[in-house]
């Protein structure tokens, strides 16, 4: 296995996010907005631009996959290792929800093990983790991301379909409590909804010594309801904190294939990162490869395809075979994503069964 995972554009492959289920306790804004507080925030913004939902734009009907269909942690462990004898370092488990599937320490410990595997995060959206964190922390989870819209409880329901900011805010102050670290924050900003609250978000980041992200709303909601006009532009929110805040960059030189524009806090506290795939697309230095719940990998967040490893997995395949054909994969990655242009096809995935 002396090949390594390069794409016909000279980038070669150091990240993998998996995710673990396509199931999730939360219905959010921006992926699957099933809420009736979600249908009229989006309503009202159609009837306000006098611009009615395009006839061809209806609904994804998505159902969640049985579980025979999901990867055992054997198969998901056995991916990730032929993937890291390929050059992958940084490995980050998803969802939809990830918590929601039993036994999440026993798979970290599983690629925790791994020789070669140098970097070993979560992303969650923080309902169920304090309950989980002690054990996560002993298996070998060392990063931690957590999904928080909002400050406002009220505001924090409209957008995720769940009264859950307490239990978010707990699982924050556990994971910092136990060591994770850096914690980080994410936040999809949407004009009209969550976007008054920038400067409090960013307060909060620095109160607590966290690394908060803000992203950009991407087209990938079930209910295919994204506009461009509640996009929040990065350089629109960062502009609002530097004058807030006084933000100073933080140098990135040594690397370029990192996602967020990160600034700090004149006083040290806290960092803030500014994720901007609509406005700035960052495909050029992409190194990310994902791998959904149910086998499938994806070469970008908006593949049109994606390569289904179940069969050999299943099917005897040697791990010679699989990193052959996981080489053949990634050599024929996409230059980069199409959002904003006329061409421009929204995947049948949305994020929650593509992972984050």
């Amino acid at each position: 296995m002396g090949n390594e995972l390069r794409d016909s554009h000279g980038r070669v492959m150091r990240d993998l996010r998996v995710s673990i289920t396509d199931r999730c306790n939360f219905r959010c804004l921006y992926c699957l907005p099933e809420t009736e507080e979600a249908a009229n925030f989006y309503r009202s913004k159609w009837d306000a631009a006098r611009n009615p939902r395009p006839a061809a734009l209806e609904p994804i009907r998505y159902e969640w996959k049985p579980k025979s269909d999901l990867l055992a942690y054997e198969e998901i462990e056995r991916v990730v290792r032929i993937a890291v004898s390929l050059g992958v370092e940084k490995v980050r488990l998803t969802g939809g929800e990830p918590l929601l599937r039993r036994d999440v320490p026993k798979l970290v410990a599983g690629i925790a093990a791994i020789d070669g595997v140098r970097d070993l995060a979560m992303t969650t959206n923080g309902f169920m983790f304090a309950r989980h964190a002690e054990a996560l922390r002993a298996a070998g989870l060392r990063r931690v991301s957590f999904s928080m819209d909002s400050l406002d409880p009220a505001n924090f329901k409209r957008m995720t379909g769940r009264d859950g900011h307490a239990e978010v805010l707990e699982g924050i102050d556990q994971a910092r409590g136990l060591g994770f670290a850096p914690v980080k924050v994410n936040a999809v900003v949407i004009r009209g909804m969550n976007d008054h609250e920038i400067e409090a978000l960013a307060a909060f980041a620095r109160d607590r010594d966290l690394s908060f992200r803000f992203i950009e709303f991407m087209p990938l909601d079930s209910s295919r309801a994204w506009q461009k006009d509640l996009v929040v532009p990065a350089r629109e929110i960062l502009a609002r904190l530097k004058a807030a805040f006084g933000l100073v960059p933080v140098d990135q030189s040594t690397n370029p294939s990192e996602t967020a524009r990160r600034h700090a806090f004149p006083d040290g506290r806290g960092e803030i990162g500014l994720i901007a795939p609509v406005s700035e697309p960052f495909c050029g230095h992409c190194n990310r490869l994902r791998l959904t719940a149910d086998g499938k990998l994806r070469t970008c967040l908006f593949s049109m395809e994606d390569h289904d490893l179940r069969p050999l997995l299943r099917g005897g395949a040697t791990d010679a075979a699989i990193a052959a054909r996981l080489v053949e994969i990634v050599r024929g990655k996409e230059a980069g994503h199409r959002i904003g242009q006329p061409d421009f096809v929204q995947p049948q995935r949305t994020m929650s069964c593509i992972g984050g």
